[in-house]
């Protein structure tokens, strides 16, 4: 099936500027699922056949939807359906948990798995003695095999058995040792890609990017987390509900 008659568009149906009209068709077939994150449109040539318009007015609705997130263009392999995903700011969940909630399926690549000594800059942030045993966690997060963030976490040695036990969700492994964090307190911000994290990540480098860089605590007040987390710019959006206190 043409991807026209995919998303039910006619050109000489509905008023206002046809490429606008192109524009929300897609973002309709995007947002209610017609279209799938990751999926590759054609090129500007066929879909101009495809949908009996102007590559003119192809490219002016693809660039509406690449500048509100909804598409992506990769130098070299085309325009693809964003991957995008809402992060509440204001739920302490896992990125396994959260693309669960999303119904896509989530994987680790492992960067390093190793057990040291803390740090003096996981000292302070952790609250650890100098000579404390700490784990070390570093991995590619991947949604449905698209990678969406890098993470470097640290956990102090008391909260989990060993190394061995973390294979998926590190906070599934916290939780399975009593030790999932109750309370976090985050920082976020915007950064660049230098070229090891975008070559890690499949990006280019100076990609923007957002930084989450977390603590979070056990009931006790104890620190039990300090990571790290690269999400990408184009594939994440954070959101925060606020109240009015008054």
């Amino acid at each position: 099936m043409s991807l026209a008659a995919q998303i039910g568009f006619e050109p000489e149906e509905g008023r206002g500027p046809l490429y606008r009209r192109l524009e929300e068709r897609l973002r309709h077939a995007i947002e209610s699922g017609v279209l799938k994150p990751e999926q590759a449109l054609p090129s500007e040539r066929d879909l101009a056949e495809d949908f009996a318009v102007s590559r003119i007015t192809i490219r002016k609705a693809l660039d509406g939807l690449v500048g509100n997130g909804l598409l992506l263009r990769r130098q070299g392999a085309g325009t693809f359906i964003s991957g995008r995903v809402e992060k509440s700011f204001s739920k302490l969940t896992s990125f396994s948990e959260d693309m669960a909630a999303r119904g896509r399926s989530s994987r680790s690549e492992w960067i390093s798995r190793s057990e040291g000594a803390v740090t003096p800059d996981e000292s302070l942030m952790l609250g650890l003695s100098p000579g404390t045993p700490v784990y070390r966690f570093n991995r590619i997060r991947y949604a449905d095999d698209f990678a969406m963030a890098l993470e470097y976490s640290t956990i102090p040695g008391f909260a989990l058995p060993d190394l061995a036990v973390v294979h998926g969700s590190l906070y599934e492994a916290l939780n399975a040792s009593g030790t999932r964090p109750v309370r976090a307190l985050q920082r976020l911000r915007a950064v660049l890609f230098d070229g090891q994290k975008a070559s890690l990540m499949g990006i280019e480098p100076g990609a923007p990017g957002l930084l989450i860089e977390r603590r979070g605590f056990l009931e006790d007040g104890r620190a039990v987390e300090m990571t790290q987390s690269w999400y990408r710019g184009d594939a994440y959006d954070f959101v925060a509900e606020l109240n009015d206190l008054g």
